[in-house]
């Protein structure tokens, strides 16, 4: 698959400024056609920018085919006086070392469009650019439907697992990018509300600046009123549940989050919407394959004659990680959370009542976490036997232990469900006034299992609304 690239390029001779230039020192050559492993222009300066958007689908994600691509940084304040291997020895770990002082050698790194050694040291003002070969995880390939749209405004359903904006490994495998690719190359969404990449569900996204400060600043003023549904371990209690425990961040490096009496206030109401107990083991004789027809069928917590619960949540506040710490704290954690279901980083009791953190103490849970990178699969070991949890492992995205022909980059294998799903869903939207509202279907996994019967819709919001004022009075 050919992908069409349009390249800038800096002579030896030329800087770009730092301020707008009437005449800029940037030339900007016609685009042309390469194939995706070609050798990157020496210097490109600019983002590559193939249109169409080189996504095919296969096994059930959507997948881009590797391309160029720069990367563009202005010297940060820190970085002054600093040399440039140095940089990115600390700053930039997501590859090996001797990757980025290849890439400087042989000038795919540049600073300032000009070819410089590795002990080059950064001042302010310089301009140090990237050229990498871009090899984007997989995503989903559910299609992004349209529940409502009008001349300002279109309302989606986020599936699981895709970004909503580009950024670390993911660009064209983001909401963004997907909307604007069926809808042209000058068509510009602008997201309103935020979800998380593993978080599916209710998304607004404006065609217009105007529409887009609009909505932002109803749902600023706390003038819009939000529901999730999630499906989390064991029998959720009866009735409306507030729970009203502080956040803190632990840790801002891995978003990490947790109860802590020192944190921000925060505030969600929870009621169950169903319960189901849990199946029945697999048969003895019965394969991997039979006893797991999907991930949705299998998930449970380890323990046996737990089932689960699907629950209604109402955020009063909007904390990080809100819906999931408080879950987690109240000892029924979203069943396939990878992070505040994962007994490796929380002990056996997963964080339940410990708002002093006197079973697992903050650093002891920052070091698990950090400990389990791609090659020790973070997953989610809420599952009740050895057979499911090997399966999950086998699943999940690890090093394949291959390299890319192009750029040498060590390759991952195709994401597990686990990193595909988290069973959190952004269900209704409403003006408090009852000027609109805007519900998505209920997602399968919050659907009644086969052989079993339970609600197929939600109700309104009366009682979980009727909770929060009773809660602040």
């Amino acid at each position: 698959m050919a992908a069409t690239v349009a390249t800038s390029l800096v002579t030896d001779n030329e800087t770009p400024s730092l301020t707008p230039d009437p005449t800029p020192a940037v030339r900007v050559t016609d685009a042309a056609t390469i194939s995706p492993a070609a050798e990157p222009p020496a210097v490109a300066i600019t983002p590559s920018d193939p249109w169409p958007r080189p996504y095919y689908i296969e096994d059930g994600l959507r997948r881009v085919v590797p391309y160029h691509y720069t990367y563009n940084t202005w010297c940060k304040e820190r970085w002054r006086g600093r040399k440039l291997m140095e940089i990115f020895e600390v700053e930039f770990r997501d590859r090996p070392a001797e990757y980025y002082r290849n890439a400087v050698e042989n000038g795919l790194v540049v600073v300032n469009g000009k070819a410089v050694g590795p002990d080059h040291v950064l001042k302010n003002g310089d301009l140090i650019s990237h050229t990498t070969h871009r090899h984007e995880p997989p995503i989903t390939a559910e299609p992004i439907r349209v529940i409502h749209e009008d001349n300002d405004l279109i309302v989606i359903n986020k599936p699981s697992g895709v970004p909503v904006h580009p950024a670390g490994r993911y660009n064209y495998n983001s909401v963004v990018e997907i909307i604007k690719s069926e809808r042209g190359p000058d068509f510009l969404p602008r997201p309103c509300n935020r979800l998380d990449r593993l978080t599916s569900g209710i998304m607004f996204l404006a065609k217009n600046q105007r529409a887009a400060e609009r909505l932002v600043a109803q749902i600023s003023q706390r003038s819009v009123r939000k529901e999730y549904i999630a499906r989390v371990v064991g029998r959720f209690p009866d009735g409306e549940v507030v729970c009203d425990q502080p956040i803190l961040q632990i840790s801002p490096k891995l978003t990490l989050n947790r109860v802590r009496a020192n944190g921000k206030a925060a505030r969600t109401v929870f009621k169950r919407l169903a319960y189901y107990p849990p199946v029945d083991p697999p048969a003895k004789g019965q394969t991997e394959q039979q006893a797991m027809p999907d991930a949705e069928q299998t998930a449970q917590r380890r323990g046996e004659g737990e089932g689960y619960s699907v629950v209604r949540c109402l955020p009063v506040t909007g904390r990080t990680h809100q819906i999931r710490v408080h879950l987690q704290f109240l000892g029924h954690p979203i069943q396939n959370d990878p992070i505040y279901a994962n007994q490796k980083v929380w002990g056996f009791d997963l964080g339940r009542n410990d708002a002093d953190a006197a079973r697992n103490s903050d650093e002891d849970v920052i070091s698990r976490l950090s400990r389990m990178g791609k090659e020790d699969v973070a997953d989610a070991v809420a599952y009740y036997d050895e057979m499911v949890d090997n399966y999950h492992k086998k699943k999940a995205e690890k090093m394949s232990g291959q390299v890319c022909d192009v750029c040498q980059t060590p390759l991952y294998t195709d994401p597990g469900e686990q990193e595909l799903s988290l069973w959190l869903h952004s269900l209704r939207y409403e003006d408090a006034d009852g000027a609109w509202s805007y519900v998505s279907p209920l997602p399968a996994w919050a659907l009644p299992p086969s052989g079993m019967t339970g609600p197929t819709q939600v109700g309104g919001m009366e009682d979980l609304v009727s909770a929060v004022e009773a809660s602040s009075t």
